[in-house]
């Protein structure tokens, strides 16, 4: 499994929260980017896609497959091979993914720069932190030919992700689950 640095949260006008992550990925930036705004990659780590309209302004429906939760929105930010936003429902706000070529030398990796907004209180966001750490974790998995048996979900390893984030919510560099 690929490691994940650990997420971190800051909060601004009072109770907005902005949940970031930092993620390495030993893929190329086009493999990358089919991941996070396709409905065909979306699916194999994150979540179904139907409408997702690749443009700004286009609508966007996300229906997680490893539970109930489907929420509406639109493209807020577009520009193809290196960001895609989201903005949907209240409950999980505006979701970026940029994208960036890895360092120099490095076998056409990319870094994905996440940042998810959205107005949440401790338990929520702590949820949400380890609920977005698990999906790179599929996320790393799905680019490497392994994508997400949503049939065979379990919560168990979210859950420990987020006793851990719980554990400790002060932000570390790099953090080893």
């Amino acid at each position: 499994m690929s490691e994940i640095s650990r997420g971190r949260c800051e909060t601004h006008d009072g109770d907005a929260q902005l949940l970031r992550f930092a993620v390495e990925l030993s893929h190329p930036l086009p493999e990358v980017w089919e991941a996070v705004a396709t409905p065909e990659g979306l699916e194999g780590w994150l979540c179904a896609a139907d409408p997702l309209e690749p443009r700004l302004g286009g609508r966007v429906t996300l229906r997680w497959l490893n539970g109930d939760t489907v929420v509406s929105g639109r493209v807020t930010a577009w520009d193809p091979e290196y960001v895609a936003e989201y903005t949907v429902d209240p409950t999980h706000g505006r979701i970026r993914f940029h994208l960036e070529p890895g360092a120099p030398g490095g076998g056409g990796s990319t870094v994905l720069r996440f940042m998810n907004e959205l107005r949440a209180d401790r338990e929520y966001r702590l949820d949400c932190l380890a609920g977005w750490h698990d999906h790179f974790e599929r996320l790393a998995a799905a680019l490497d030919g392994r994508p997400s048996d949503w049939a065979a979900w379990s919560p168990e390893r979210w859950q420990h992700l987020r006793d851990l984030y719980e554990r400790d919510e002060a932000p570390w560099p790099k953090w080893v689950p």
